[in-house]
C-alpha cells in the first residue's frame, strides 16, 4: 500500500512455432505489460511486422462489424470462452461470414426501420389533423384550386380578430375549426387574385401552415380513421418483422458472440506481434510483470515453449531513476474512490511513496470537520451508499464517487456529535468537544494547528521519497528539502515563543536557525548548478543573481504561510455550516412563525440545499487542501500507467 507493486522486466525469445501459443497465454493471463520491441526487426522481420500490423487493422474493422450486429440484435458481449487450442481466423473467411450475417440481418432491420418511419410519419400527420377532425370539407379542396386561395394552420387566438380586421376590405372567408386556451386552427379562403394580399396577411398574424401529404383526400375525420387503419396495419407489418429479427438473433447469437470473441483476440494478438522484435527464427516479447508473479509466469511459459528463453532484470526502488518502469497500485478495493483521486492529480512514480493511505485517512477528517453534522451526514451517506448500489440507473455514472461519498458522510455523523449539531439543531446533543459558532476563535487555531501537523507529515515524506530516489539536490536543497524544512519548523518555533509563555526552547536558537536555513535557501540555486556540477555558476551578473537569490527566498516565505493559513477554511467552513443551518431555521420562522407545514417544508429544502450544494463546495475545497497544500510537499507524480494485455479489456482504450 505504501508503494506500488514491485515490477520486473522480461525479455522473452520466442520460437516462431510457439509465438501465437505463448502470445495467447499472456493474454489470458492479464499480467504482461508489453514494450514495444519492434524496432529490434531483421529487415525480413520488418515486413513480417507491417504484415501484422496490416492484420490487427483487418481484424479491428470486422469487430466492429461483429458488435454492430450484436447491437442491433440487442445481444450482450458477455464473456470470452476459455478454451486451450486456438489458431488465428482467417480474415477472408471471417468477412464471409460476416457479409452473410449482416445480409439477412439488413433485410429484415431495413424493412423494420423503414415500417417505424412510416408509424411516426402518419402518427404525425394525425396530430396535425386532429385539431380540424370535426370539418366537414374534402382535403382535396386545400389543393390544385384554379380560382380558390384557400390556407389551412393554426394561429396565436389572440391573432384570429386581427387577421378578421386587416382582410375586412378584401372578399374571403375565415372558418375557425378548432380553438383550444393559445391557438386556433382556421381555414381562411379567398379568390386567387387575391392570394398575395390574403398571403401576406396571414403571415402578419403568424399563421402557421399546416403541411399534408396530397394524397388525403375526403373529410378529416374520414381520412384520420384511414390513417389509424393504415398504422394498424404498418404495426403488423413490424411485429412480424420484429419476430423474425427475434429468430435471426436466436440462431446467431451463439455464433456471433465467440465470433466476437475469437476476432478480438485475433485483432489484439496480430497488434502484439507487431511490437514483438523479429529475428531470422525467434521472436523478442519485452514487457514487465509484479514480481510476485514472476516465478508463476516462468513455469507456464516453460511448460508451453520447451525452447523459450527468459531473461529478467528485476528494479530495485531505492535510486531507481527509470521512467519507463509501469506502476501498478496495489489498494485494497474500498481504498479504490480515493486511490481515483490521487490518480486524477498524478499517478505516483515507481520509486515514490504512494498517497492513497494518507488521502484515505485525511480526505473525510478534514471534509468531516468543515461538514459535521449528524442527520446532515447521515443524507450524505446515504447518497453514497445509494451510489454505490448502482439501483438507480442515473446515477451510475457517478458509482465510482459512491465510496468517496459515503466515507465522508460517515466522518461528517462522527464530528457532528464532537460538535452537537443535528440537522443544524445544537440543543438536542450534547457537543463532546464544542460548538463552533460558540467557539470561533478556538475552532479556527485548531484548524491551523492540523495545518501544520500535516505539512509536518508532507515535508518528512518529501525527505523520504528524495532518499529512495537518491536525489540528494532534492533531500538537501530542495524547496521543501531539509534546509526548508527547518526554516519552516524555525519560523513556527519563533511564533510559538511569542504565543506561550515559558517555552523551553530559547527564542534566540529559532531565530539562528531561521537566519541560517533561510541564507541557505536564498543560495539554493547555486548550490543546484554545484551539486550538478552545471556552468556557469552564475548567469546574468552578481547584481541579477542577487535580485532572483532574493525573491526565490520571498517566495519560499510566502509559500510557508499561505499552505499553513490555507487550513484556517476548516475552521470558517465549520463555523458557516452551522451559521447557515441556523439562518435556514430563521427563513423558516419568518415563513411560518407557528411551526405549521411551511416551516417544516423551508426546513427540509434548506436541509438539501446544506447537503446538495454546501456538500459540494466543501468538497472542493477539501481536495483543493488535499492537491495544492499537502500534495504540493512531496508528492511529484509521472509514473507509467500499469496496462497489461488482457482479453476481457478493450485494448484500445
Amino acid at each position: 500500500m505504501i508503494f506500488s507493486q514491485s515490477m520486473t522486466e522480461v525479455e522473452l525469445i520466442v520460437p516462431s512455432r510457439d509465438m501465437l501459443s505463448v502470445t495467447k497465454f499472456l493474454a489470458n493471463q492479464g499480467i504482461f505489460h508489453q514494450v514495444d520491441a519492434s524496432y529490434l526487426n531483421s529487415q525480413k522481420g520488418i515486413e513480417s511486422t507491417d504484415s501484422m500490423r496490416e492484420q490487427a487493422s483487418a481484424y479491428a474493422s470486422l469487430e466492429r462489424r461483429v458488435q454492430t450486429s450484436l447491437q442491433t440484435l440487442g445481444i450482450e458481449e458477455g464473456k470470452p470462452n476459455k478454451g486451450e487450442n486456438y489458431s488465428m481466423l482467417e480474415i477472408e473467411t471471417c468477412r464471409q461470414t460476416m457479409n452473410q450475417i449482416e445480409q439477412e440481418i439488413r433485410q429484415v432491420n431495413a424493412r423494420l426501420v423503414e415500417n417505424r418511419k412510416k408509424v411516426e410519419e402518419l402518427e404525425n400527420e394525425i396530430q396535425q389533423l386532429e385539431p380540424i377532425a370535426q370539418a366537414d370539407f374534402d382535403m382535396s379542396f386545400l389543393r390544385n384550386s384554379r380560382y380558390i386561395y384557400s390556407n389551412l394552420g393554426n394561429v396565436p387566438l389572440e391573432n384570429v380578430s386581427r387577421l378578421q380586421t386587416s382582410l375586412a376590405r378584401v372578399p374571403n372567408l375565415l372558418i375557425t375549426l378548432h380553438k383550444d386556451r393559445q391557438t386556433a386552427a382556421v381555414l381562411l379562403v379567398g379568390a386567387r387574385q387575391n392570394e398575395d394580399v390574403l398571403d401576406r396577411a396571414a403571415r402578419s398574424a403568424y399563421l402557421n401552415p399546416i403541411e399534408l401529404p396530397e394524397k388525403l383526400q375526403g373529410p378529416p375525420q374520414e381520412v384520420i380513421q384511414s390513417l389509424h387503419e393504415t398504422i394498424r396495419q404498418v404495426q403488423t407489418q413490424i411485429s412480424e418483422d420484429e419476430k423474425a429479427l427475434a429468430g435471426v438473433r436466436d440462431e446467431k447469437k451463439q455464433e456471433l458472440h465467440d465470433l466476437l470473441w475469437q476476432v478480438r483476440m485475433d485483432r489484439m494478438l496480430a497488434d502484439a506481434m507487431a511490437h514483438y522484435g523479429k529475428l531470422r527464427y525467434t521472436y523478442l516479447i519485452v514487457g514487465w510483470i509484479p514480481t510476485a508473479k514472476l516465478e508463476s509466469l516462468k513455469d507456464h511459459l516453460k511448460r508451453i515453449s520447451a525452447d523459450i528463453l527468459i531473461e529478467t532484470t528485476p528494479t530495485k526502488r531505492p535510486g531507481e531513476t527509470r521512467q519507463d518502469v509501469p506502476v501498478a497500485l496495489r489498494n485494497p478495493s474500498i481504498f479504490s474512490p480515493f486511490e481515483n483521486l490521487v490518480t486524477t492529480f498524478a499517478r505516483p512514480k515507481y520509486n515514490e511513496i504512494d498517497p492513497t493511505l494518507l488521502i484515505a485517512i485525511t480526505f473525510p477528517i478534514l471534509y468531516g470537520a468543515m461538514f459535521g453534522d449528524v442527520g446532515q451526514g447521515a443524507l450524505l451517506a446515504l447518497f453514497g451508499g445509494i451510489i454505490m448500489s448502482r439501483r438507480i440507473k442515473i446515477l451510475r455514472g457517478l458509482a465510482s464517487l459512491g465510496g468517496l461519498i459515503l466515507a465522508c458522510g460517515l466522518f461528517a455523523i462522527i464530528f457532528g456529535f464532537v460538535y452537537g449539531s443535528i440537522f443544524g439543531v445544537e440543543d438536542i446533543l450534547p457537543a463532546l468537544w464544542l460548538r463552533p459558532i460558540q467557539h470561533i476563535t478556538t475552532v479556527l487555531i485548531t484548524a491551523i494547528i492540523a495545518g501544520v501537523v500535516l505539512l509536518n507529515v508532507g515535508f518528512i515524506l518529501n525527505l523520504v521519497n528524495a532518499i529512495i530516489g537518491r536525489d540528494w539536490q532534492r533531500l538537501l536543497l530542495g524547496q521543501n528539502g531539509l534546509v526548508g524544512y527547518i526554516l519552516y519548523l524555525s519560523l513556527i518555533g519563533v511564533l510559538l515563543s511569542f504565543v506561550i509563555k515559558g517555552f523551553p526552547i530559547p527564542r534566540m536558537v529559532f531565530i539562528i536557525t531561521a537566519a541560517i536555513s533561510g541564507f541557505v535557501v536564498m543560495f539554493s540555486e547555486l548550490g543546484h548548478r554545484l551539486m550538478g556540477n552545471h556552468r556557469p555558476l552564475l548567469e546574468g551578473g552578481i547584481a541579477t543573481f542577487m535580485i532572483q537569490s532574493f525573491f526565490e527566498l520571498f517566495e519560499t516565505l510566502i509559500g510557508f504561510m499561505s499552505n499553513t493559513l490555507s487550513y484556517v477554511r476548516v475552521g470558517a467552513f465549520a463555523v458557516a455550516h452551522a451559521g447557515l443551518s441556523a439562518v435556514i431555521f430563521l427563513l423558516a420562522g419568518l415563513v411560518s412563525a407557528s411551526h405549521g407545514i411551511g416551516y417544516w417544508i423551508v426546513v427540509a429544502l434548506g436541509t438539501l440545499f446544506i447537503v446538495g450544494f454546501e456538500g459540494l463546495i466543501i468538497g472542493i475545497q477539501t481536495m483543493r487542501l488535499e492537491y495544492y497544500e499537502f500534495f504540493s510537499k512531496f508528492f511529484t507524480g509521472g509514473g507509467m500507467l500499469y496496462k497489461p494485455m488482457n482479453l476481457t479489456v478493450d485494448s484500445k482504450d
